[in-house]
């Protein structure tokens, strides 16, 4: 059976609105919105023209989403646009996977709840998560350190292992932590707040803003604040943990601890 012409236009006009807005909330948008939900013939439309467009439309709650698929770097980020957006001007994949791990640290710190909702604080500051930050780096490093040294856990090695083969051993097990490490403390501190993103805290500050730009997080800046926003919270709780992708990074991130 064909699809009615209503039920094409209607679900050209959704597509449509998710491109422009990527988001398609039900209490701004009830007509287009209930044609979705009440409409399983317009949903596999709009899922097929998501489908075509190397996106996939999600409803979670009263919020449908276009979600860019990784490889998406139309209307996604490629890594180098990524790198751009988030590095200093001469930045380096170092520099790149560090601000990787800045944005990882902050999942973890949001969303660690095992109940109705995984979230399990309202705010942050950015002071908290600046030292959340160097306590990991640090704690991955020696951790993975102390492996090579012994050997990964074995008898201890009489030849100490160059840093080559640190590195080696910390991607092995998921993350380059002195590679981080390194690139984060090649950053000066400032106390004045500086926004450049040669410093610590201006590499922070670029990464929440961007971070706010996309909806994700609500950065308070003269309360030096962060909140999570309703679409990150959705997003966590919806797709993200349903998929056992966020435990799997949360044991990366902590493996150093045990």
């Amino acid at each position: 059976m064909g699809y009615e012409v209503d039920e094409i236009r209607t679900s050209q006009e959704i597509f449509y609105y998710l491109l422009e807005h990527h988001e398609l909330d039900g209490e701004t948008q009830e007509r287009l919105f209930r044609g979705y939900a009440e409409n399983e013939r317009i949903q596999n439309l709009v899922k097929s023209q998501g489908e075509a467009a190397q996106c996939d439309i999600e409803r979670y709650g009263d919020v449908i989403y276009l979600i860019p698929r990784e490889d998406n770097t139309f209307l996604g980020f490629s890594k180098a646009q990524l790198k751009q957006l988030l590095c200093r001007s001469n930045g380096t994949d170092k520099d790149y996977y560090l601000s990787q791990f800045v944005i990882l640290t902050l999942l973890v710190e949001f969303y660690d709840g095992q109940g109705a909702t995984s979230k399990t604080r309202d705010y942050m500051r950015v002071g908290e998560l600046q030292n959340c930050i160097s306590g990991r780096l640090k704690e991955g490093a020696d951790r993975a350190g102390e492996m090579a040294d012994s050997g990964e856990g074995g008898a201890a090695e009489t030849k100490k292992p160059s840093a080559e083969e640190r590195l080696s051993l910390e991607e092995k097990h998921g993350i380059a932590f002195s590679n981080m490490a390194e690139a984060y403390e090649a950053l000066r501190s400032d106390e004045k707040g500086s926004r450049a993103r040669t410093t610590k805290e201006g590499f922070l500050y670029n990464i929440l803003n961007f971070l706010q730009k996309q909806g994700l997080i609500e950065y308070v800046e003269e309360d030096e604040m962060i909140k999570t926003t309703k679409k990150l919270d959705q997003f966590m709780d919806w797709n993200l943990l349903n998929q056992n992708h966020f435990q799997r990074v949360k044991r990366v991130l902590e493996r150093q601890g045990h």
